[in-house]
């Protein structure tokens, strides 16, 4: 895939990777990975295998630790070699992250997680929604019991372990959980209309119990709202990755422009401009895939063809880890 412009001049090597990988193996596979309902094992492997799991630790616990900037290139990337794949391996960064971080006996599983031994997943996009919390903790006396629903975690069967965050009073227990269920973990899959090889499931907690070696943290949840408004950016790189496969196809368009001034706007906007840059990328994304479709004429309809499954992985990410705000971008945008 054709990079138009990107903001540094200079990468971590790693970025080249990643390119690569996704133009010469994951985006090949891409109509086969979402027709077969499962992501296959030599996928995640490459990815594995490149040293890609690394990039969300610290190099104190043997991870790359690469900046900001490098880290959204690499998501971009891969989300144009094959959406699916990308997804998966990015709930990686929930786990990777807060056990490097983390000071107590949840730090085992650092290294793991760097090397990419260990595959994590997260769920936590149910923090956003109103009224009554749907997972909840309670104190107990070896750490923690979790009770309710996490609605979506994906990459179940995939995933050796997932962060999970349950609310209690005003705080959020964030803790480790096995990727199995259990007596009193069980999961329900889910059938989506695009990246459906994600394994994205539903898991119903029954007093499920988070010791406290388990714990990466407890925070109030005022604080990490804060904090995940400041993290709004990297999942921008999704609907640029999509954008950017859809533009390397069609050719030399009048969104190549639009394209690389959604990246800027991205990487410049305030914590409060981010919610309307996000909804631009989203909505370029929207209509880079649709302009594909409309260039490729009728073949695009048909189930092998990559213009379909571009569209349908764009409609997906506007939906994807969006918030209220930037919903209302989004509606105020298609009016």
């Amino acid at each position: 895939m054709t990079v138009l412009s990107d903001t540094a001049t200079e990468h971590h090597p790693l970025v080249d990777v990643a390119r690569s990988l996704a133009d010469k193996t994951l985006f090949p596979a891409a109509v086969e990975v979402d027709r077969s309902g499962k992501i296959p094992t030599e996928q995640l492997q490459a990815l594995q295998d490149a040293g890609l799991y690394g990039i969300f630790s610290t190099e104190a616990v043997g991870g790359s630790n690469l900046s900001n900037e490098d880290r959204n290139l690499v998501i971009e990337a891969l989300a144009g070699g094959c959406l699916t794949t990308a997804f998966i391996w990015q709930q990686h960064a929930g786990p990777a992250s807060a056990t490097a971080l983390c000071e107590g006996e949840a730090h085992r599983y650092a290294a793991g997680l760097a090397s990419g031994e260990l595959r994590g997943g997260v769920a936590f996009a149910h923090l956003l929604r109103q009224g009554t919390p749907v997972l909840r903790a309670e104190p107990c006396s070896d750490g923690w019991q979790i009770s309710g629903t996490a609605p979506y975690i994906t990459g179940w069967g995939d995933v050796d372990i997932v962060l999970i965050a349950a609310r209690w009073q005003d705080s959020i227990i964030w803790g480790i959980v096995p990727g199995i269920e259990s007596a009193t973990m069980s999961a329900s899959m889910l059938e989506l209309a695009a990246v459906n090889s994600s394994s994205t499931a539903v898991i119903t907690f029954d007093q499920h119990l988070i010791s406290s070696d388990d714990v990466t943290s407890v925070v109030s949840f005022d604080s990490w709202l804060e904090g995940y408004r400041m993290g709004l950016r990297a999942n921008g790189s999704l609907a640029l990755g999509v954008t950017g496969r859809c533009l390397s196809l069609l050719g030399p368009s009048e969104l190549d422009a639009e394209y690389v001034t959604a990246r800027q706007r991205l990487d410049t906007a305030s914590v409060d401009d981010l919610p309307a840059a996000r909804a631009n990328a989203s909505d370029l994304c929207m209509r880079a895939a649709t302009m594909l479709v409309a260039a490729s004429g009728g073949g695009a309809i048909a189930a092998s063809h990559h213009a379909q499954l571009l569209a349908r992985q764009a409609m997906f990410l506007l939906v994807q880890s969006q918030t209220s705000e930037i919903r209302h971008h989004q509606l105020t945008r298609s009016m």
